[in-house]
């Protein structure tokens, strides 16, 4: 029987495009490994996709992040909202601190350096200047330089700004009606940015081949060896935030309750979360988890877990962090204290408006990479072993949208205590 070309095709795109990319991962580095230097002519295929990873940076993170700030009015947040959304960042920039500081213990990315064009460290500015630069004098101007900071606070202020008035203003109004066709405008150019970027991705899986073939074929095996010290480095922040900052912090020290009784309650979420690698699909579980074994009520988990599967991104924000200091140590720049800060910050920023995006792994990590100066090419080195690694990130992702609910609960007497696993 003859398989036609469009049924190929087919078969083809029947696989996840997460999985495409990790075999491209693998395919390239054994043509990298085999054929040495011979494969770097394949470097501008890799160049391509490159570049269109930074175009969509600005409209990506523009975009998204202002349809994130459409719903954060102060009437929709109220108390409860306001506490899950400042637990929720707060977690986040903990996840990132500690990504960070277990990085630049284990160094990953130390046995093997590159030198090539694309790398131009620049002095690291001073801790002030980053704290400022949070704030762009002139937000066109960040757009053109690609000031990351300054694009996502803008982005967000502006965002939250058109939500108040719209709020505040007669819906009959033609303010209210033109503030309610600029998010339809946003939103139109969301879901355009969204086909652009899984176009992006489909083309990653030629531009992740051509790279690692490149990659290897200057570095040799060597490299295999870092980025199982990335792997490994990840699974130790993971392992670090759920115990000390989930269990210990918040379960026993904030909530007052058993930290084995905790994780009884939620293993069935943790286990469909390693295994789909999915916060929204993993849902369903999430909140059945919360009503029947943790006795949340469902005035919290109604509005915090949905929320906290759009964008409490801990683990992936966690893992920019881990990415950066491997990506740093690979092409041989020190990341200062003032550029690891801005690190914390961008991610933590970013990490609201691009949980639903695809590929947003890779998305937020190019926004990261040039807040500081770090080689976008880079990228390819981790993407082929993300579907791995995604796993680790989206079970600290699930586990910490249930601990931070537990908590609001907790502040709130919303757990029933006659059915909560919490309390037995």
């Amino acid at each position: 029987m003859v398989t036609s070309a469009g049924d190929l095709y087919r078969r083809y795109r029947s696989i996840p495009i997460v999985y495409r990319i990790a075999i491209a991962f693998v395919l390239g580095s054994i043509v990298g490994l085999v054929f040495g230097e011979r494969a770097t002519a394949l470097q501008p295929l890799g160049d391509l996709f490159v570049r269109l990873l930074k175009m969509i940076i600005v409209p990506i993170v523009v975009f998204t992040l202002i349809m994130a700030a459409r719903t954060l009015t102060p009437s929709n947040l109220g108390k409860i909202g306001g506490q899950v959304v400042i637990v929720y960042l707060l977690t986040t920039a903990i996840a990132i601190g500690v990504g960070l500081v277990v990085s630049n213990v284990f160094d990953p990315g130390m046995g093997v350096t590159l030198t090539n064009g694309d790398i131009s460290p620049e002095s690291a500015p001073p801790l002030s200047e980053v704290l400022l630069g949070i704030i762009p004098e002139n937000p066109i101007h960040a757009m053109a330089e690609g000031n990351m900071l300054g694009i996502i606070s803008f982005s967000l202020i502006f965002g939250i700004g058109m939500s108040a008035v719209r709020e505040e203003t007669d819906p009959e109004s033609s303010v209210a009606s033109g503030i309610s066709t600029l998010f339809d405008i946003v939103e139109a150019g969301a879901e355009v940015m969204f086909k652009v970027v899984w176009g992006v991705m489909e083309y990653g899986v030629i531009g992740v081949f051509a790279l690692m073939a490149a990659l290897f074929g200057q570095t040799g095996p060597q490299m295999i060896l870092d980025l199982i010290t990335l792997a490994g480095t990840l699974l130790a922040a993971v392992l670090i935030q759920i115990t000390l900052v989930y269990l210990v912090g918040i379960i026993w020290l904030l909530v007052g309750s058993s930290p084995v009784a905790f994780v009884r309650g939620v293993t069935d979420a943790m286990v469909t979360a390693l295994s789909i690698r999915s916060s929204s699909g993993t849902l369903p579980v999430t909140m059945s988890n919360a009503d029947e074994n943790l006795g949340v009520e469902e005035s919290v988990y109604g509005f915090s877990l949905p929320l906290g599967a759009t964008i409490n991104m801990d683990g992936t924000a966690m893992y920019l962090g881990i990415a950066a200091i491997f990506t740093s140590n690979v092409v041989g720049v020190h990341l200062s204290i003032a550029q690891q800060l801005s690190i914390l910050l961008t991610a933590l920023l970013a990490s609201i408006g691009t949980a639903g995006v695809p590929g947003a792994s890779l998305v937020m990590m190019t926004v990261v990479f040039s807040q500081v100066g770090l080689p976008v090419s880079a990228i390819a080195m981790v993407a082929g072993i993300d579907p791995l690694l995604d796993r680790l990130r989206t079970m600290n992702n699930v586990t910490g949208d249930l601990a931070v609910t537990t908590l609001v609960a907790n502040w709130n007497d919303a757990i029933d205590r006659t059915r909560s696993v919490l309390y037995h």
